[in-house]
Order: structure tokens, then C-alpha cells, then sequence
């Protein structure tokens, strides 16, 4: 069964009998059940509130279209400097900029201010965990698009001018977070229908940021990310 229709299948029997959200890498549709009850999914004061004001400005298809064409360099060549966002033209690209945003205490390469080689990040989002970075280590953290390229690409940004593609794969202010790289990888190009991290603590935040940066760039959701969202903004302060 596709992930598409797992995660449908979720919604459906969560309606009649509940259903848990996924830990990292595993799927809404998943039958594994838990003894404990689940504990509530925090974020910032009024993030419930911040959901259900995001949800209505952004749009809501059905389902994921498939675009063909879908390649990495579409969005141009990763993490560019060459952007109009926050850190663009900084003579830094943009995979180091957030490293030194977002790990506590970085170090760098010799004299340079741009090549992270150490740093800590002290509560991953997804997993929860603190970590340590080292370059020569470095897929064990990973930058991840809040909101995928690859869906982008199918959601609109297929239609888009090269140069919006490129601001959008390194919009460091809204889509990109230092993470995991296991839990990263687990999320591949999913929405919300079908992937939610582990870290319950961090789920409401995902949930809004992932609505901001739809509004932000003009994408749509899909229902399954919808409902999803709805589900957990209850759980939400």
C-alpha cells in the first residue's frame, strides 16, 4: 500500500477508533499501539491558536499531484549563496549558515568564518536528542526543508522561475532546520499527512512552521496534511 493511501487509511479509522501519530519514520497507517497514553504535544504559548489562523490562508488539494521532471538542480546547486533570502550573498553557503545559526558554540575551519567543522545542537526538533557535530561526521546532522522540494516541485514550484526555486530551497528564516540525519531521512519528501517527528514536544511547532511556509510561498497542503494538523493542534497550548 503506498504511503498516500496508509495515511488515508489513518484518518478514516481515527475517526472511529484513534489513531496515534507516527514516531520518526514510521507511518500514520501504522498499527503499532502503546499501553501508555500519549503525551500532549507542546510548542509555544497560542500555538493552537497560531494553527488555526494559518490553516485558512493557505490552499487544500485533495492530493498530491505527481510532476515529472523533478531534479535537485531544478532548485539550483545546493545550498547556493546566491539567493535573495537571509544569508544570501554573504560569501557563506547556506548549509554552513544555518549550522552557525542553529548549533550551539560552532567552531570553524581556520581563519574561516563560513566552515562549521563542530558545534552542539542541544534538543534536535525531531528526535529530541543532543547532539553533537562534527564535519567529519556531518551527514549525522542534516538541513532539512520543512516543506520538501520535491513536493514543492509537485505542489507549484514546477511552474515557477529558477530563481524563486533557488530562494526557496534556501529560505534559511522559515523552511531550513539543523535535524537529525536518520530522522531526517525517515521524513524523506512527506507532509504532515504522512510524517510527524518524534519529538512530541516539537510537533506543534512543525505543524505551524510547515503552514507558514506554505503561506509564505504560495504552496497547498494537501487534506491528509490538513487533517493531520487539525488533529494535532489539540494537543497544542
Amino acid at each position: 500500500m503506498t504511503r498516500r493511501l496508509l495515511a488515508v487509511a489513518c484518518l478514516i479509522s481515527a475517526a472511529l477508533t484513534g489513531c496515534s501519530f507516527p514516531s520518526a519514520g514510521a507511518d500514520p497507517g501504522s498499527t503499532t499501539s502503546t499501553s501508555k497514553p500519549a503525551p500532549t504535544s507542546s510548542g509555544s504559548p497560542g500555538t493552537r491558536k497560531a494553527i488555526a489562523a494559518a490553516l485558512p490562508q493557505v490552499r487544500v488539494l485533495g492530493e498530491r499531484p505527481e510532476v515529472p521532471g523533478y531534479r535537485r538542480d531544478q532548485f539550483g546547486k545546493a545550498w547556493s549563496d546566491d539567493h535573495a533570502g537571509l544569508g544570501g550573498h554573504n560569501g557563506c553557503d547556506t548549509r554552513n549558515d544555518v549550522l552557525a545559526a542553529q548549533l550551539q558554540k560552532p567552531t570553524y575551519r581556520g581563519k574561516s568564518r563560513c566552515v562549521v567543522i563542530t558545534g552542539t545542537l542541544v534538543s534536535d526538533p525531531y528526535t529530541g536528542k543532543r547532539l553533537e557535530f562534527r564535519k567529519a561526521k556531518a551527514a549525522e546532522i542534516q538541513i532539512d526543508h520543512v516543506y520538501p522540494l520535491s513536493r514543492a516541485w509537485d505542489m507549484g514550484a514546477a511552474n515557477w522561475p529558477k530563481q524563486r526555486r533557488v530562494d526557496f530551497a534556501n529560505d534559511e528564516a522559515m523552511n531550513l532546520i539543523a535535524v537529525d540525519g536518520p530522522a531526517n531521512a525517515s521524513k524523506g519528501d512527506s507532509g504532515p499527512g504522512e510524517w510527524f517527528p518524534i519529538n512530541r514536544d516539537y510537533r506543534c511547532t512543525y505543524a505551524l512552521r510547515y503552514l507558514q511556509v506554505a503561506h509564505k510561498w504560495s504552496l497547498p497542503i494537501t487534506t491528509a496534511d490538513r487533517n493531520s494538523i487539525k488533529s494535532i493542534a489539540h494537543l497544542c497550548p
